[in-house]
C-alpha cells in the first residue's frame, strides 16, 4: 500500500471515519485477475482527488470555444450579403429615427441633460452587435431603467450636494459598477440565474413602473410645477390633481401631442387591416409617429418662440451641446459607490430581466435561440464602456426591439446603421433640438410606457395557471404605486420565492389506482372482444388484432379532475404507487415521508396478528388509528 494511502487510512482511523471495506481489496488498472470472487463482477475504480480536479481544468479546445463564443458575430459575418444589408439598412434607419427623440426624453427621466440620452443610444447600438446573439434587440436608454437611475441621482445629490452640478458623474459610476457585475455574471456563464425571476414578478414590475413613470410625466405634460415628481406615485397623482388650476400653455402642446400619437397609431392600424397590400407602408408610418409629432411641434415652437428665445411662451428644451462634450474617464470612488450601494441590486435586476425577457421573447417569435450569458456580456460591456463617452445605464428596449423586428432586420449589424443616424443627430441636429417642447417629450414618454402595462387578458391567464399569481401581480403593482419601483421589485420576487419554498416544503403527491379503459373509435370498441386479454389488459401480439383494454393509473382521490365515478383498484395487494407533485429534495423529504407513512399505515394492517399492547402503556390518539404503531 502506498505511503500516502497508509497516511490517509491512519487519519481516517484516528478521526473515526469508517472507510468502505471494499477499498481494502482493490483491483488495480491494467491488472488481469481471475478468481471466483472477481470472475462475474466488475469493480469500479474509486475516483481520486487529482482526477476530480483535472476534470475542472478546461482543455485547449474548450478555451478556444469559450473565446469564440464571446464574439458571436464571427459565426455569421462571413455569410453577409446584399440582401441582409438591405434589411439591416431599413431597420437601422427606422430605429435611428425613433431612438433620437426617445433617448432625449428618457435622459430627462434620469435627471440628466438630454444629450446623455443620445450618448447612451450611440454606444449601445455600436457595441452590442459585436457580442449579440439576438438580431432584434436594441440597447439604449429605456424608461424604467432611466427612472431608477434618476432616483439614484436624486438620492445621491440630496446626500452630497457637491454633485448637484455634475449629476452625470453619479449616473456614469452607476453604469460602470452595475455593468461590471453583469459582465462578470455573463463571463462565468451564469445566465440561468434570470430563470429564478418568475414571469408574474416581471409583469408586476413593468406595470407598476409604467404607472409610476406616466404619473410622473403628467405634471410636465400639463405644465404643473411646485412639487417633486419623484415622490411615491399616489402622492404625485394627488399633487397633480391639486395643481390642475395651475396648468398653462404647456398643456395645449402636451395633450394635443399625446392625442395625435394615439390617433396616428389607431389610423395606421385600421388602414393596415383595411388595405393589406399596403401593410408595410402603414407600419413604417406608424413607427415614425413619434418623429413626426416631435418635428411638428418643434416647428410650431420655432414659429412661436423664434423672436422670444429668452422668454419662450412654453417650456422648451434649450441649448444642446454639439458632439461628445462630456466624454471623460468615469469618476469612481468609495464616496460615490457607498452613496448608491443599496440601489445596485435593483439596478442590476432591471438591467437583466428586461433585456433577457425581451430577447427570449423575440427569439421564440423569430425561430432562433439566444444565449442569456452572452447577452449579459453584451449588456455588461456596453455599460462599462458607455460612460467613457458620456453614457448612463442602458439595456434592451421593448418598443424599439418590436419595431426593429417588424422592420425586417436580418443581423445585429443594423445597430451600426442606427449608430450612424444617432451620430448625425449629435453633430448636425443640435440646433433643431433647441425648440423641442418639453411637454412634447413628456407625451412621447407617456405614449411609450403605455405599452408596458399588462393587459387584463394576461392577468386572466395568470389566474388560470394559479389563483395565487394575480394576487402576487396586484401586490407588486400596489407596492410600487405606494412606495418605489425598487421596493416593488423586491416584494414580488420575495413573495414568489416564499411561495416556491412553501410548495416544495409542503409538496404532496398522489397515490395512484388502476383502472382498465377501452380504446374507442366513434361508438365502437376497437379490437376483438372474443379474444381474451392477458394479465396486462391487452391482447397477445397479432397483426389482425388491436388492444382492447389498457391500464391507466389515476389518483385515488381524483384530485386531478378525473371522473370521481370511476372505481380504482390497487395495482396489487400490498403495492402502492405514489406520484410526486414536486421534486423530492431535502426541504420536502420529511413532509413527504410523514405523508407516505401515515397513508400506508392507515390502509394496511400488521403482519403479526397476535400482537398485544403492553398493559402499562396507553396508545396515543395517532397510534390508535394506525395498528402498526400500537405498542406491543
Amino acid at each position: 500500500m502506498p505511503t500516502s494511502r497508509q497516511v490517509g487510512h491512519g487519519l481516517a482511523k484516528a478521526l473515526g471515519i469508517k472507510l468502505d471495506e471494499s477499498e481494502t481489496e482493490r483491483v488495480t488498472r491494467g491488472e488481469s485477475v481471475f478468481s471466483i470472487q472477481t470472475a462475474d463482477s466488475f469493480i469500479e475504480e474509486q475516483p481520486t482527488v487529482k482526477e476530480v480536479l483535472a476534470e475542472l481544468v478546461p482543455t485547449r479546445r474548450g478555451v478556444l470555444n469559450y473565446i469564440l463564443s464571446l464574439f458571436p458575430f464571427l459565426s455569421w459575418i462571413g455569410f453577409y450579403n446584399a440582401q441582409w444589408f438591405i434589411g439591416d439598412l431599413v431597420a437601422g434607419i427606422t430605429i435611428g429615427a425613433v431612438v433620437v427623440p426617445q433617448g432625449m426624453a428618457y435622459a430627462k427621466l434620469a435627471e440628466l441633460p438630454v444629450e446623455f440620452g443620445l450618448y447612451s443610444s450611440f454606444v449601445g447600438v455600436i457595441i452590442y452587435w459585436f457580442f449579440a446573439t439576438s438580431k432584434d434587440i436594441t440597447i439604449g436608454p429605456v424608461a424604467v431603467l432611466s427612472t431608477v437611475t434618476g432616483t439614484v441621482v436624486n438620492n445621491v445629490v440630496t446626500a452630497h450636494p457637491e454633485y448637484a452640478d455634475v449629476p452625470w458623474v453619479i449616473a456614469s459610476a452607476l453604469a460602470v459598477i452595475c455593468g461590471a457585475i453583469v459582465l462578470f455574471i455573463g463571463l462565468i456563464r451564469f445566465g440561468w440565474i434570470v430563470e429564478l425571476i418568475p414571469v408574474v414578478s416581471l409583469a408586476a414590475f413593468m406595470t407598476g413602473s409604467a404607472i409610476n413613470i406616466a404619473a410622473g410625466q403628467v405634471p410636465g405634460l400639463l405644465g404643473i410645477t411646485g412639487f417633486s415628481t419623484r415622490d411615491a406615485t399616489y402622492l404625485v397623482i394627488i399633487n397633480t390633481l391639486k395643481g390642475l388650476p395651475r396648468t398653462n400653455l404647456n398643456a395645449a402642446i402636451g395633450l394635443t401631442a399625446l392625442f395625435l400619437l394615439y390617433l396616428i397609431r389607431s389610423l395606421c392600424n385600421w388602414a393596415a387591416k383595411k388595405y393589406p397590400s399596403r401593410q408595410k407602408l402603414f407600419f413604417f408610418l406608424n413607427t415614425l409617429r413619434s418623429v413626426f409629432v416631435i418635428l411638428l411641434y418643434t416647428l410650431v415652437s420655432w414659429l412661436v418662440n423664434m423672436h422670444r428665445r429668452s422668454s419662450p411662451a412654453f417650456t422648451i428644451l434649450g441649448k444642446v451641446p454639439r458632439g461628445f462634450t462630456h466624454a471623460a474617464v468615469p469618476t469612481i470612488n468609495t464616496n460615490i459607490i457607498s452613496s448608491f450601494a443599496s440601489e445596485i441590486p435593483a439596478t442590476v435586476i432591471v438591467l437583466l430581466i428586461e433585456h433577457i425577457a425581451i430577447s427570449k421573447s423575440f427569439g421564440r417569435v423569430n425561430n432562433y435561440r439566444i444565449n442569456p450569458s452572452q447577452e449579459m456580456v453584451a449588456i455588461g460591456v456596453t455599460n462599462v464602456i458607455g460612460p467613457f463617452l458620456g453614457g448612463y445605464p442602458a439595456t434592451g428596449s421593448f418598443s424599439r426591439t418590436a419595431i426593429k423586428s417588424k422592420a425586417g432586420v436580418k443581423t445585429p449589424f443594423a445597430g451600426v446603421i442606427t449608430g450612424v443616424i444617432v451620430l448625425l443627430a449629435i453633430y448636425a441636429l443640435t440646433a433643431v433640438f433647441f425648440y423641442i417642447p418639453n411637454a412634447g417629450l413628456a407625451a412621447v414618454i407617456i405614449h411609450a410606457v403605455g405599452d408596458l402595462i399588462t393587459s387584463p387578458n394576461t392577468v386572466y391567464t395568470f389566474w388560470r395557471v394559479s389563483p395565487l399569481e394575480p394576487i402576487i401581480f396586484f401586490i407588486g403593482v400596489i407596492v410600487t404605486i405606494f412606495t418605489t419601483i425598487e421596493i416593488g421589485i423586491y416584494t414580488t420576487i420575495a413573495i414568489s420565492f416564499a411561495i416556491f419554498l412553501v410548495r416544495n416544503l409542503k409538496a404532496k403527491g398522489a397515490f395512484l389506482g388502476r383502472v382498465q379503459v377501452h380504446s374507442v373509435i366513434g361508438d365502437h370498441i376497437t379490437g376483438n372482444e372474443s379474444q381474451p386479454a392477458n394479465e396486462y389488459g391487452t391482447f397477445k401480439s397479432d397483426s389482425s388484432q388491436t388492444a382492447l383494454t389498457r391500464n391507466v393509473f389515476l389518483p385515488i382521490d381524483h384530485q386531478d379532475g378525473s371522473n370521481p365515478g370511476v372505481e380504482l383498484s390497487n395495482p396489487y395487494p400490498g403495492i402502492f404507487i405514489y406520484r410526486f407533485s414536486e421534486l423530492l429534495n431535502y426541504p420536502s423529504v420529511s413532509h413527504t415521508m410523514e405523508y407516505l407513512v401515515e397513508y400506508i399505515f392507515a390502509h394496511t394492517r400488521p403482519t403479526v396478528l397476535n400482537a398485544y399492547k403492553r398493559p402499562e402503556l396507553e396508545p396515543t390518539d395517532a397510534q390508535s388509528h394506525h395498528p402498526r404503531l400500537q405498542l406491543r
